[in-house]
This record gives structure tokens, sequence and C-alpha cells, in this order.
């Protein structure tokens, strides 16, 4: 079968790009932005790959394609998809091919929620590596522990990252309800996506057709202190449910645990200690869910705290990029109000009294919407200093961070950004950089920056 894909340079269409050809598929594809390390990664499996949206693509790289695989990037008005539908060709989403093609017969287990997805399915994919049982996976991100994102295996077993965005323009149910996984990690459920929903209830609606497809022997490992979730389940449940949480919190009842020191009991019964390199309470908690959906699975908890000690984590999940002159730069994903300030909470008990530096640009639709604009100063608390990057925003930032007075600037040029940053700097910093996008190469550059004031300096001395 000859696949090409439409958006193929996105984690997830990249992903299917992968495992198509690991499946041994012809595959090509297009997207408006060819560029590493996507396209890297693709070119080096022998994936031809075409810049724009050229409707002449059907009469070269896809003349003789058998399905057209839609991404959710694409919209009508699109040439190459107009052209498709004028010829009538046969296309699909990607999550349609996926299941149809890939998860119908093996057991899915399926990480869904507002946040901790993709460092959640990295867990769990690890979890069952090290158990022997060689999963597929595919992760909306770069886990540091597989070369890749996404692998196609004879395994009965498929992690997937689950998503409740989109899932085409001819699509708009969430890309979760393709998968049917048998396993379930509900993690949390906040309002997020603006511009694909107009409240919390119509996300709670995704998860809730989510639910309804998990068969009865089937296993949900839900937050058991999410009242969303909460929700979600009192439309309907036909599975088995276990519930996990902070210890100190209640809600969970007889489920799964964690204590601060990374204590774990199941039904009042200890199951063994968690000890990892990954920072913050928030990852404990991915962590837990991961361990009880890996049970589920088989998977004794003793086997799954063994994986984890040596779990390395996701990139852009709290990466050191590089330390000069004692300054620590990170890179994080956080862009929603409550990523945010889990991120640095994780940092700053990493980090104690040294000051934290937090540098956001709020490049989601979500954000870029505005609708979490009044979040943001709170979530922000916790930064010694913050520094935000407001270009091409609908709304006044200096407006919103307004209440964090002196702490916060804005600026909207990138250079002038780096300049500021630069200037507050002091050795003992961490600067926090968080954006679900590149942010024009700002770490590079503020470290290159900070690099020559060094220099500077020694010329000086």
């Amino acid at each position: 079968m000859h696949l090409h894909i439409l958006g193929i340079c996105g984690t997830f269409m990249g992903g299917i790009a992968a495992i198509a050809k690991a499946a041994g598929h012809r595959v090509t594809g297009c997207d408006a932005n060819v560029y590493p390390p996507m396209s890297t990664q693709l070119e080096a499996l022998g994936i031809d790959l075409t810049a724009g949206w050229d409707a002449a693509q059907l009469a070269g790289v896809a003349r003789d394609a058998d399905v057209f695989v839609v991404g959710n990037v694409v919209s009508r008005g699109n040439p190459l998809m107009e052209a498709i539908l004028a010829a009538g060709h046969r296309y699909a989403s990607g999550p349609q091919w996926l299941y149809e093609h890939v998860l119908a017969d093996r057991w899915v287990l399926a990480v869904a929620g507002t946040h901790g997805k993709t460092t959640t399915t990295a867990m769990l994919a690890w979890i069952l590596e090290c158990a022997g049982l060689s999963p597929g996976f595919l992760v909306g991100g770069a886990p540091v522990d597989f070369p890749v994102s996404a692998r196609l295996t004879d395994s009965p077993f498929f992690v997937i990252e689950a998503d409740e965005y989109d899932t085409a323009f001819f699509d708009k149910r969430s890309k979760f309800v393709h998968y049917r996984p048998r396993t379930a990690i509900l993690n949390n459920l906040e309002f997020d996506h603006a511009d694909i929903f107009p409240d919390l209830a119509a996300i709670e609606t995704q998860f809730h057709h989510l639910v309804r497809m998990i068969p009865g022997n089937g296993r949900i490992v839900v937050n058991g202190g999410e009242p969303a979730l909460a929700r979600v389940l009192a439309r309907g449940c036909w599975s088995e449910v276990e519930r996990f949480g902070f210890a100190e919190v209640p809600g969970t009842g007889p489920g799964w645990t964690i204590a601060v020191d990374g204590t774990i009991l199941l039904g009042g019964a200890a199951q063994g200690t968690l000890a990892f390199g990954q920072p913050g309470r928030h990852n404990q908690l991915n962590a837990l869910a991961a361990l009880a959906a890996a049970r589920h699975a088989g998977v004794p908890v003793a086997h799954g705290l063994a994986a984890l000690a040596t779990f390395a984590g996701v990139k852009r999940r709290m990466e050191t990029r590089g330390t000069v002159r004692g300054i620590t730069v990170y890179d994080d994903f956080a862009h929603h109000p409550t990523a945010i300030a889990v991120t640095l909470a994780a940092l700053r008990r990493a980090v104690g009294g040294a000051r934290i530096l937090a540098v956001l640009e709020p490049r989601s639709n979500t954000m870029k919407l505005g609708a979490m604009k009044d979040a943001l100063p709170g979530s922000l608390a916790a930064a010694d200093r913050v520094f935000c990057h407001a270009a091409s925003l609908g709304w006044d930032a200096g407006a919103a961070l307004a209440p964090l007075g002196a702490r916060a600037s804005v600026h909207d040029d990138l250079g002038a950004l780096v300049a500021a940053i630069r200037a507050e700097a002091r050795p003992g910093d961490h600067v926090l950089v968080m954006s679900n996008g590149g942010f024009g190469g700002i770490h590079e550059k503020l470290l290159s920056a900070l690099a020559a004031d060094g220099r500077a300096a020694r010329i000086a001395d």
C-alpha cells in the first residue's frame, strides 16, 4: 500500500509514517513546514517529503497513492485536499488508519489527560520494555530511553498517547476515540484547546465517548482527585476502575496512593517506593498511573519500579540545555497555566532558594486566544522574575501580568527579550524557558549571549 500523508512533519503524523514504513508500506508525505528534526528522521527512513500543498503532487510523488492520510492541520481550502476531494481519491484520518491497520488486533494502553500524557506514555512504554514485552508505541514527544518516538513491533501490546484534540476536518471527534484501548489512563482533565472546544463540558463529553469504548474486562486507571473525571465516569462506566492520587489528598479511596517520599500503597497495602530522577510531585503521580496500567498488562509493581529507576525522561520536559557562568537554562513544553505552575513547583523544590527566571511564550492556540490569561499571574507566582514574549498576541500580556508588578516584563522582540534576561541573570540562577514551540531558538541565543558576557569579563580582567 502507498500512503501519502498530509501534515507528515507533526509528531503524531510523523509517528504514523514511521509505523507504516515499518509495516512494509510505501510512504510519502507533505507539509507546510518541512524542517528538522522530523524531516531528517523521516528522510532517514527513506520517506520522500514534499514542501507545501501543491495539487501537482497528485501527478507526481502521490500519483499512485492508495490512500491519503490526512492530519488535522489540513482544512478545507487546502489546494491539495481540494484536488483529492474533486478526484474522488480515498482518504482517511491518521487515527482511523492507525486503528484499522495497527491497533485493531492489539492490547492498546492509552494515556489521556490534559497534562502529562507524553511523559506518562514514555514511562509506560519503558516499563513494558524493561519487562521484556517489547511494546509498539507512539509518543507525542521524544523519549530519551528510545531512539524513536514511534515504533511497530510484533508484540500484542501497543502504548499510545491519547490526545483529545480533534481528528481531522471531516471528523471532529477527539483522536482517542479511534484507539479502543483495553487499558486507559485518565490522568487529569481541565479546559484546554479553546480553538476546538467551547467549554470543559464539551471535553468531558469526548472523554465519556472514550470510556464507552473500553470493554468490560478492560481497566480505567483514573485520577481520583479530579472532579471533571469523576463527572465523566458518573455518566456511565462499564469497565474495571482503579483510582490513584496523592496520599495526602482525599478522594482516592482504597486505590493507589503515593506519598511525598515515594511510598506507594494499593488498597492500604505497601507496594514499594518510587525512586527516580524525574522532578516534581506531578511526575510522581504520572509514574503511579504508569505502574497501575502496566500491572493490568501483567507487569508486577516491583518490576515497574525497577524500570522507572532507570527512566531518563522526555526531551523538552525540564531538559537542561546548558549551564554558563553558573546560570542553568532549561527547556520545558509547559504552556497551560496548570502545567506552568507544577513545572515551576518542581524546579523550586529542586533548587531551593536559588532564583528562578521564568521565560514564557504564550504560543498555543488556547493561549493566543487569551482564554487562560487571567490564570497566568498565579501560575507564575513561584518565579523570582518573569519574562514574556508577547509577539502576535491578540491580548495585552502586560495588563494580564500586572499583578506580578515589577517582577514581570513583556517583550515583543526576541532579541530584546534575550538581552533583558542576560542583563538580569547572575551566577546561581535557573532560567526556565516554557513554550510548546521552538521559541525562535531562544535557548541557544541566550546561552551564547551569556557565554559572550563571560568572555568579555575575562578580557576585562
